[in-house]
């Protein structure tokens, strides 16, 4: 299978403004992102799709490819159907522009499932949830998969809901003693489609829970259509505020320190 990478990065944010090119030990955070994507062996080209001429700047200094798209688009996955439009490979993966810790073996468990099923036209990943606060954080969206790991519904809401072992009281949730909570996990912004299907998805118009639960990736479920999503080992931090950024950041340098 041909396989390209379109990296999404738009220059406006409003928690985080200018967030791709932020600076991450000396380069644009969007630069480090497409340093780490650019090592998979198995991608045929990796772009950024971008609605700002500085972005594509900083990307093509740095040696590698980017382009400008429309300003106007309602979504990540519509600006890198502009893009994909204009490619020739059989996959197209969508790597989110704010993940500068991303590690590459996350793509081998997301590609797994379309090596194993021909005709799999939708793809993307998960993994375990690591503390309480991202059961209830409605920024870490929560995935729950049938047995062969397809999803079956992702939500901001805690899913599955552990009722016997946790407890609604005075307007916020308690632990019920001795009990723990199940395993929940979070979904990762990384997904996998055929260019067909990507092209096809795109021009769907927002669905029902999509509008409800604010998450693009429903409009798929509610069609019927299949979306892989294996579990990875290999979690990665979404850069949102200056916070995550700084976060990010003390990472790096323990990570390049070691």
């Amino acid at each position: 299978m041909t396989i390209a990478a379109i990296i999404p990065a738009r220059y406006a944010s409003s928690r985080l403004p200018g967030k791709p090119l932020a600076d991450l030990h000396g380069k644009p955070m969007i630069v480090r992102v497409v340093e780490r994507v650019a090592k998979h062996p198995r991608l045929g080209h990796v772009v950024v799709a971008t609605d700002d001429e500085r972005v594509r700047q900083a990307v093509t200094d740095a040696g590698f490819n980017a382009v400008i798209t429309r300003d106007d688009h309602r979504s990540g996955t519509d600006r890198i159907a502009e893009v994909a439009a204009t490619l020739d490979f059989e996959l197209i993966v969508n790597v989110q522009g704010d993940e500068p810790m991303f590690d590459p073996r996350i793509l081998d468990d997301a590609l797994a499932p379309f090596d194993a099923t021909p005709g799999l036209r939708f793809g993307t990943v998960r993994a375990h949830l690591e503390s309480e606060a991202e059961v209830f954080d409605p920024n870490c969206v929560k995935v729950v998969v049938d047995e062969n790991d397809f999803a079956l519904y992702f939500s901001r809401a805690p899913i599955p809901f552990p009722r016997d072992s946790l407890a609604y009281r005075d307007g916020r949730f308690d632990r019920v003693a001795d009990t723990p909570p199940p395993h929940m996990d979070k979904h990762l912004g990384l997904y996998i489609y055929r260019r067909d299907f990507l092209l096809e998805y795109a021009t769907w118009p927002p669905s029902r829970l999509e509008m409800i639960e604010r998450l693009e990736q429903l409009r798929a479920l509610e069609r019927g259509v299949r979306i892989a999503c294996p579990l990875t080992a290999h979690a990665t931090v979404s850069v949102d505020t200056p916070a995550d950024l700084e976060t990010v950041r003390r990472a790096w340098t323990k990570e390049t320190n070691t």
